[in-house]
């Protein structure tokens, strides 16, 4: 009995061997790596730099590009680049341009100096922005085309492993780069951290060769996509309106409102309860992590702590978190693991009240960046195989970027206020209303729970 146990257990590791599933890791490294080098390795940064608090979490609203990605997704799901789209397909002709956009970008970030312009900076980090979720929009499509249902557990799991060793990069490695280069230690220089965000940009070369190598998900033109066009076609037959006005409009049904409507249509009631869980799940987390570099500065950590810590015992917890989550939406199902890793973000930002109270303590502060990573992986794993459940292939692309965009859109606001937060109420405060947070996501999760239990039933 304990023999078979074991060799499911097996069984279920073996899906990390398949080569698509594979091929996610660097994928996931070119998705993680601009995310923290526009939000919290810049506020590293811009702290060092003697940017107040305040302004740094205003600014982190530049991540809410990433809230917003469903307004342009319809055009990454059906719109062809001229000569990309023909000589790499739709998904990774839209790959290529937005890496290739993020790299230019954070050569601008790393050529300015906040101290001097900051409006400079803040426009190359929208940029960075707005192409990483446009990275985004069309990598998610890509990895729930590219595999069958069953897979897209794995996919999530290896999808955040590299993304999470990417972030790792993007946060310790930045610092351990500026670090290692700076020769005044004890006063800001802006040298280090061009050379360390030169690097980052020359590491998007990870995501565009893989791009340049991997095959393109043989999708067919859905049957569903052409019978949305047969209902437009319907609904206007009796304008008289000109042949490229009628085609236009056809277009639209089918890239901006079909995908919207077939969510509803099949969902049904359940739909807001749904998009209720999607925009909560992560808010402990997003919330959280904007404080948590000045958080690091303002106890004193150096950047080679940070970044050490973080380098090592951080990317083992995030690469086992993974492996964790995608082996367990195998074993006890999707929804049990979201709800567990929903415990677990809740539960590791009390470890950051702890460390507040410890002062300067670098064992402390190895033991809490391993559990929130650890937890991290799990849950991001179970969130994104959820959300990959919830998409038709039809409208792979829009339908994702919508959830995701609805994922980060709170969070992100209310992360707006963490600096006035922390200014007026400390950071321990901080860290437990983001705990609390988590509790009526719990909630959500549990319900969704019983709605999909009583749909299968049915």
């Amino acid at each position: 009995m304990k023999s078979t146990g074991f060799s499911g257990w097996l069984q279920a590791l073996r899906v990390y061997t398949h080569p698509r599933v594979l091929g996610m890791l660097s994928l996931g490294f070119s998705a993680g790596l601009p995310l923290l080098l526009i939000l919290g390795t810049l506020s590293f940064w811009l702290r060092e730099a003697g940017i107040d608090r305040t302004t740094i979490g205003h600014l982190s609203w530049i991540g809410l590009a990433y809230s917003f990605k469903w307004l342009w997704s319809p055009l990454v799901d059906r719109l062809s680049l001229p000569l990309l789209t023909q000589l790499l397909g739709r998904r990774r002709a839209w790959l290529l341009l937005s890496q290739i956009i993020i790299t230019v970008a954070l050569v601008g970030m790393a050529s300015t100096d906040p101290v001097v312009n900051l409006t400079q900076m803040v426009f190359f980090a929208l940029a960075v922005a707005f192409a990483s979720a446009t990275q985004d929009i069309a990598l998610d499509a890509y990895r729930i085309e590219a595999v069958a249902a069953e897979l897209q557990g794995a996919m999530a799991a290896t999808y955040q492993a590299g993304y999470r060793v990417a972030m790792i990069l993007a946060s310790a490695g930045v610092l351990w780069i500026a670090a290692a280069v700076d020769l005044s230690a004890d006063a800001y220089d802006h040298a280090p951290w061009r050379f360390a965000y030169l690097v980052m940009a020359a590491s998007m070369a990870v995501g565009i060769i893989s791009t340049l190598i991997i095959r393109e998900p043989d999708v067919p033109y859905s049957k569903l996509i052409s019978e949305n066009e047969e209902i437009a076609q319907l609904a206007i037959a009796h304008w008289n309106l000109p042949p490229r006005i009628r085609a236009m409009l056809i277009w639209l049904y089918g890239a901006l409102i079909a995908p919207f409507r077939d969510f509803i249509v099949h969902h049904g009631r359940q739909a807001l309860l749904i998009l209720g869980l999607i925009a909560i799940y992560r808010i402990s987390d997003v919330v959280m992590g904007v404080m948590s570099n000045p958080f690091y500065v303002d106890m004193g950590y150096s950047k080679d702590e940070v970044a050490t810590i973080s380098k090592v015992y951080g990317v083992i917890m995030t690469i086992v978190g993974a492996a964790i989550g995608g082996v367990l939406t195998l074993k006890i199902g999707i929804m049990r693991t979201l709800f567990l890793g929903a415990v677990l973000s809740a539960a590791t930002n009390l470890l950051f009240v702890w460390l507040a109270g410890r002062g300067h303590d670098v064992s402390g502060l190895i033991f809490t960046i391993s559990a929130d990573n650890l937890s991290a992986g799990i849950a991001s794993c179970a969130f994104i195989a959820y959300l990959s459940g919830l998409t038709n292939s039809a409208y792979s692309a829009t339908q994702y970027a919508l959830f995701s965009s609805v994922m980060l859109l709170l969070p992100k606001f209310i992360a707006g206020f963490s600096g006035q937060f922390v200014d007026a109420y400390g950071y321990e405060n901080f860290f437990i209303a983001t705990a609390l947070l988590g509790f009526p996501v719990l909630i959500l999760v549990w319900l969704a729970g019983q709605a999909k239990f009583a749909t299968s039933a049915k």
